[in-house]
């Protein structure tokens, strides 16, 4: 299958024998006529082979209930091992070569390849595009007015329900991704969020593009209201919620000019809220109503 994200083409090759699920991107999926940027392959049985030798370079700690990745450096490329939570067995080993554009899932729990399938590709999505203008967001993403509205914050903050508040109280607005939108700078200026096959626990893949309208950092605070952010916070909003491999150099330089573009091509804000429909209101006269992008 052929998938078109944020006008970034990938391949998945999976074997006839494996049947995984992969309604999620059936919204992207093309008819290729050019290489693809990466290309991902699920292997058909057997465990990947160990490497003469292995540095261990990320180890991301999660909180209970969130995905644990480790990157290691292999001879020739790269090893990632994930899986669902803290605790729990590894679900696959992800072979990268080392330019990130070829890659082999070893499915190592079958009851969670496709949760193994979707991390892979979000990584190698996220590794094979940071040198493209290209930022990989965790956020919650509305529309409204022609618009997309990302929505920032680290897990259980916030971020799903302010997108529920406006959906309940802002006509006109709909959800274009709960969980991984992509945001593409362009050479232009414009800077475009895209809907992409993965959602977190909200099955929302929406295959359309909007202008960012704002960057919304949601804060919990005991009252309704929203902050204008300065340049140095803005990025540091941001940087926080890219993926990549930052520790890399050509990948964070390409991080670090896409972030810069982004918040130099719409404006970011700290919103600090109570969950309801108020902040949401607030929300939006602020970043969104009549007279904001004036």
């Amino acid at each position: 299958m052929d998938c078109l994200v944020a006008d970034h083409l990938f391949r998945i090759l999976i074997p006839d024998e494996l049947a995984l699920r992969l309604d999620n991107y059936a919204p992207f999926a093309v008819k290729a006529t050019g290489e693809p940027l990466f290309s991902l392959e699920v292997a058909a049985a057997g465990q990947a082979p160990e490497p003469a030798s292995c540095e261990l370079v990320i180890d991301q700690g999660a909180e209970p209930g969130e995905t644990v990745i480790s990157l290691w450096r292999a001879p020739g490329g790269w090893r990632v091992m994930m899986a669902p939570s803290p605790g729990r067995p590894n679900s696959a080993i992800l072979a990268l070569s080392s330019d990130f554009k070829t890659s082999k899932l070893f499915i190592e729990r079958p009851a969670e390849a496709e949760f193994a399938l979707n991390n892979a590709l979000m990584l190698q999505y996220a590794f094979a595009t940071a040198t493209l203008g290209t930022l990989e967001m965790h956020a919650s993403t509305v529309v409204n007015g022609g618009r997309a509205y990302l929505f920032l914050a680290k897990s259980g903050t916030g971020k799903s329900t302010h997108s529920r508040m406006w959906l309940q109280a802002i006509p006109g607005t709909h959800l274009m991704n709960d969980d991984n939108p992509v945001v593409r700078c362009w050479p232009d200026g414009r800077v475009v969020a895209y809907g992409s096959p993965w959602s977190g626990k909200t099955p929302c893949y929406r295959n359309e593009s909007f202008p960012v309208g704002a960057f919304v950092r949601i804060e919990r605070a005991l009252e309704n209201r929203l902050e204008r952010l300065s340049v140095v916070e803005a990025y540091a909003s941001l940087y926080s919620s890219c993926s990549g491999f930052k520790a890399d150099r050509a990948m964070g330089d390409g991080l670090h000019t896409a972030i810069s573009e982004a918040i130099q091509g719409a404006p970011s804000f700290a919103m600090h809220c109570l969950p309801d429909e108020d902040a949401a209101r607030v929300c939006y006269a602020g970043i969104a109503g009549e007279g904001a992008h004036a």
